[in-house]
């Protein structure tokens, strides 16, 4: 199954387009998948979102676009690359994703945020892809529930504009809205 192509950047697109485009993308199902376990697959993705096979990075991202299809959370917690014939842990670090770019259009209550992940994958936050903090001793650490348990930490720099954002609109708490749904930009 060929991995389909990510838009290049969202700065062209409007947000009902980003929605049409995520909501067009089919995954494979893998929460219907349940093969026995049959190992390790030697595969790391590390903190900074880059993808690792036996310690090397792997430098094709329709690769790791496709991989990434594959992806499921176990209840357990665990990851896992998953076939109908197989089921192979894989290592993260942190999160699987790492969110890259975000558009937001509207404001208040009409706004609507939309992140474009390292893999080229759209994500809107709303009720179903909720945002959340968690609090470090190193500060916040904000991420984006992408499907099945799986979560994209949002780069420091896309949380920065969100911050900018949440400044700007003067709610108490500091959030933002998106599709319906206010999401504090400070731990729970």
């Amino acid at each position: 199954m060929p991995a389909p192509e990510p838009p290049p950047d969202l700065t062209g697109l409007g947000l009902a387009d980003i929605a049409r485009l995520a909501a067009e993308k089919k995954l494979p199902p893998v929460d219907k998948w349940n093969p026995s376990h049959c190992g390790d697959s030697d595969m790391r993705i590390a903190r900074d979102g880059i993808w690792f096979y036996q310690g090397s990075p792997i430098g094709r991202p329709a690769m790791v676009r496709l991989f990434s299809t594959v992806l499921r959370r176990e209840p357990d917690g665990r990851h896992v690359l998953v076939t109908p014939v197989e089921k192979l842990d894989i290592a993260v670090e942190d999160a699987p994703f790492l969110a890259v770019e975000l558009k937001s259009e509207g404001q208040g209550r009409d706004r609507s945020l939309a992140f474009r992940l390292n893999t080229g994958d759209l994500v809107v936050a709303g009720p179903e892809r909720p945002l959340r903090i968690e609090e470090r001793d190193d500060g916040p650490h904000p991420y984006l529930h992408v499907r099945g348990g799986l979560e994209a930490r949002i780069a420091r720099p896309v949380y920065y504009e969100l911050a900018e954002l949440a400044l700007s609109e003067g709610a108490d708490p500091p959030g933002l809205w998106s599709d319906g749904a206010f999401f504090p930009l400070e731990a729970a």
